[in-house]
């Protein structure tokens, strides 16, 4: 079962004008143990082959055990049009963790949830010649029932959906999920049963 998050019109005027990402931003360069290396601009840190960098992913669930899945905005430039996980994004420089994530959370999908840390993993994944992302990356996982307001210049559309309708769909059509929510998601499937099972029903 998927369940459509209605978007109010006055709350899309409301976040138009909220330019949250930019392409000068630092980004913090790690090795593969997470160790700080430097920083680097969002931009060159995803050009070519991509530069390793510390960033995160979030994933929301409701009171009713389904997963809330983003399909990312048009003008994003790796990705585009692709369904993934709540919110992705990175920690900027000087910036811990804990409040980059509840800070992402809330410009992108207008949401405050306990956010519980997960795991951590390394992937590259190309997205053209140009560009690809190459990523030490937190995955975290919270809850929440309250309407997102989303941030159109991150986010084209929401929905919730239950575990097992996902793992559906993923199987029929794998190319429009990005490929680190695939990632991700089986670890989360695996691992983590209890965000969504209510009843100690795993399935």
């Amino acid at each position: 079962m998927t369940v459509e998050c209605p978007t109010q019109p006055e709350r899309v005027a409301a976040s138009a004008a909220r330019i949250v990402s930019f392409d000068d931003e630092p980004l913090v360069l790690v090795d593969p143990l997470d160790a700080e290396l430097g920083f680097l601009d969002k931009a060159a840190a995803h050009r070519g082959r991509g530069t390793l960098h510390r960033a995160f992913s979030i994933f929301i669930f409701n009171s009713l055990g389904q997963v809330l899945l983003q399909r990312r905005a048009e003008a994003k430039r790796l990705w585009p049009g692709y369904w993934s996980n709540a919110c992705c994004s990175h920690p900027r420089r000087g910036e811990q963790m804990d409040a980059a994530v509840r800070r992402r959370l809330d410009e992108e999908l207008g949401l405050i949830s306990p956010l519980r840390y997960l795991y951590k993993f390394e992937y590259h994944a190309q997205f053209d010649e140009d560009g690809a992302e190459h990523e030490l990356c937190w995955v975290y996982a919270g809850t929440a029932d309250a309407m997102p307001d989303i941030n159109p210049n991150e986010v084209a559309e929401l929905r919730y959906i239950d575990p097992q309708a996902l793992d559906s769909w993923i199987e029929r059509q794998p190319e429009v999920f990005t490929p680190w929510f695939k990632l991700e998601w089986a670890r989360i499937r695996r691992d983590h049963s209890e965000l969504w099972c209510r009843s100690g029903d795993a399935n």
